[in-house]
């Protein structure tokens, strides 16, 4: 009986140590864990695999993205199949703990391109299969991790217009590379040689025109049928290998367009040499720091490569300040004096080779000098600023400032880029006349080649010198550093002669002119009417002067002669007021006491009443009475 238990207890525990997931099957005759789970309808990892399983096949099930948990601490697992699962992302180091894998198949998914953390991790992979998947784009790291593992490498029938070929030509064991049915253009030339142990390469079906020479022989199996090659001296290699039954064909030029390449001969696989169309400078002539194209063309078969030597015979490489752009055309972003001369523009292919010279004129930056007379030292010497500052334009080999398009009124500095200057801030311009000593100072961002002074004086010498402030530290403070002087004249007049009054002050003198004109105008007219009413004043008769009577308490002056008064008119009963309680005595003079009630003085006689002082000849006109009259009438 115990003899019996024994085994049951050890199988027991076996089936406890390997859990089966459920539409998996789990093979106990195998000699290594297995988990087959092969077309059971899985729509993700099932989350009970075993994690000591060396076998795992999940093919033709409808798992869309594997997860970073999915597979790990499976370090035992070394066959993944995956295939056929309409899978279409990865997530980052999904299998980075599948250190013992070598075989993994991603074929029949829908994978749309590959990072470098999605293969993290696979250290012994030996053969990756991703055929038949989306892939439009492959990073270089995405193989970085078994570049010197890996034996074959399936990218069949994907969307690949390029392959990282650097990558490619690291893989020091590749023994197997299919490629067929891509949209590859292109293949490096050396990228195959790279690869030492490479048995067997598959090109068929993609837009290859050329193919470079594969080493050899013995070299590795090529198969490039379905490609539009184009047929001439550069397949004569390819022509050698080929046997009866191979399906290179050419599709250009038009002679042999559709003929199997092994059934051309030899001869017929010719190239021409290149010619060299035109090459020529736009602009021929420049002034040095500004920028000038070279370009150069040329025709062959197969198209020649264009490549430039300078004037001291060395080849062009691209740079900061030259550069050589895809069509052949040589850029000089600055041009120098070292750039003048002869360029030479060479043209290359297998048949031979061709040259053309474009000669390139750099002129140096004009520099104003003196008039060389010895009388510009007669008039008003340069400034204290000129003299200290140094002009460094006037050297010899230098010319770092220029003034140019000068007018009357303007000028425009112009200065070379001062990139042996590190960490410049701004620049400085400084400028004043010799005839004035008040200097005049422009701040400018470091990014500044020239500027336009405004506002100059026509007729007048210029002394100006540039300064490039910048900071030697970190923390230090800005320092400058004169980068040279120019002496220039303005239009419009010879150098010493008196310019010309401003626009402005002309304008400021006339309104003053014009003000004072009106002023004195004025005051003319104010004087002759003053005049004038003076003059009518002094032909006016005198007015009469009526007399007067004052009357005071108790002392008055006896009142003139007054001419008899006219018969009073009749006038409306005028009812006394009641007389006051206590009141002495009635009659108008206890009303009116004299002490109280003076009489008026008539002040004025109005201008309807006639003079009753004059002879009894003039007419008798009805009196009118004015107010003052009338009120004091009513009063008596």
């Amino acid at each position: 009986m115990a003899k019996l238990l024994v085994p049951l207890v050890m199988l027991g525990a076996v089936a406890g140590s390997h859990r089966c997931p459920p539409r998996c099957l789990c093979p106990a005759a195998a000699p290594n864990p297995t988990l087959l789970c092969a077309r059971t309808g899985l729509l993700a990892v099932p989350p009970t695999l075993d994690r000591a399983a060396v076998e795992l096949r999940l093919a033709d099930n409808f798992i869309g993205a594997v997860g970073r948990a999915d597979f790990a601490n499976m370090s035992s697992l070394v066959h993944l199949t995956l295939s056929r699962n309409g899978l279409r992302r990865l997530a980052p180091g999904a299998f980075a703990d599948l250190r013992a894998l070598r075989a993994l198949h991603l074929d029949g998914n829908r994978l749309p391109a590959l990072s470098g953390a999605q293969l993290r991790g696979l250290a012994s992979l030996r053969h990756l299969i991703l055929a038949n998947n989306q892939l439009a784009a492959i990073e270089p790291a995405a193989f970085a991790a078994f570049a010197a593992t890996v034996e074959d490498l399936d990218l069949s029938h994907n969307n690949l217009p390029a392959l990282p070929w650097e990558a490619v030509a690291g893989m020091a064991s590749l023994a197997t590379l299919t490629l067929d049915h891509n949209l590859l253009e292109r293949v490096p030339a050396g990228a195959v040689a790279r690869l030492p142990r490479l048995a067997r390469l598959d090109l068929t079906a993609n837009r290859l025109r050329a193919l470079p020479p594969v080493p050899g022989p013995p070299g590795p199996s090529l198969a490039a049928g379905g490609n539009p090659l184009h047929c001439n001296c550069e397949l004569l290699w390819l022509r050698r290998l080929a046997q009866p039954g191979r399906l290179e064909s050419c599709a250009s030029p038009p002679p042999l367009a559709g003929r199997l390449l092994w059934a051309v001969p030899e001869e017929e696989l010719a190239c021409r040499a290149p010619a060299i169309a035109g090459a020529a400078a736009d602009p021929a002539a420049v002034l040095e720091g500004q920028p000038l194209r070279l370009g150069c063309a040329a025709a062959g078969d197969p198209p020649p490569a264009l490549h430039w030597l300078g004037p001291d015979g060395r080849l062009v490489q691209n740079g900061s300040r030259r550069a050589v752009r895809p069509d052949g055309s040589l850029e000089l972003r600055v041009a120098t004096l070292r750039d003048h001369g002869a360029f030479t523009c060479v043209a290359s292919n297998a048949a031979g080779e061709a040259a053309a010279r474009v000669q390139v004129a750099v002129l140096p930056l004009p520099v104003p000098h003196g008039d060389g007379d010895g009388d510009a030292e007669a008039g008003p010497g340069p400034s204290d600023m000129a003299r200290a500052g140094g002009n460094e334009s006037r050297v010899a080999g230098e010319r770092r400032i220029v003034a140019a398009e000068l007018t009357a009124s303007s000028a425009r500095i112009r200065w070379l880029p001062q990139r042996h200057v590190p960490g410049i801030r701004m620049f400085q311009i400084q400028y004043n006349s010799s005839l004035d000593d008040s200097l005049v100072y422009r701040l400018l961002p470091p990014s500044s080649r020239s500027f336009v002074l405004r506002d100059l004086a026509a007729g007048r010498e210029y002394d100006l010198c540039v300064s490039a402030l910048y900071a030697e530290g970190a923390t230090a403070l800005p320092t400058a550093r004169a980068l040279g002087c120019v002496r220039f004249a303005t239009a419009g007049g010879a150098p010493g002669c008196a310019a010309l009054p401003r626009p402005h002050f002309l304008g400021g003198t006339v309104i003053i002119v014009i003000g004072a004109a009106i002023a004195a105008s004025v005051l003319v007219f104010i004087l002759i009417l003053t005049a004038r009413y003076k003059a009518a004043a002094a032909r006016r008769p005198p007015a009469a002067v009526a007399s007067v009577c004052s009357q005071t308490n108790g002392t008055h002056r006896p009142p003139e002669p007054e001419p008899p008064p006219p018969p009073p008119l009749p006038l409306p009963p005028v009812l006394p007021p009641p007389a006051p309680m206590g009141a002495a005595g009635g009659g108008a003079r206890g009303l009116f006491p004299s002490h109280s009630y003076p009489r008026r003085a008539r002040t004025r006689r109005h201008g309807s009443l006639p003079r009753l002082d004059l002879p009894d000849a003039a007419p008798t006109l009805r009196p009118s009475f004015g107010s003052t009259h009338w009120m004091l009438e009513s009063t008596v």
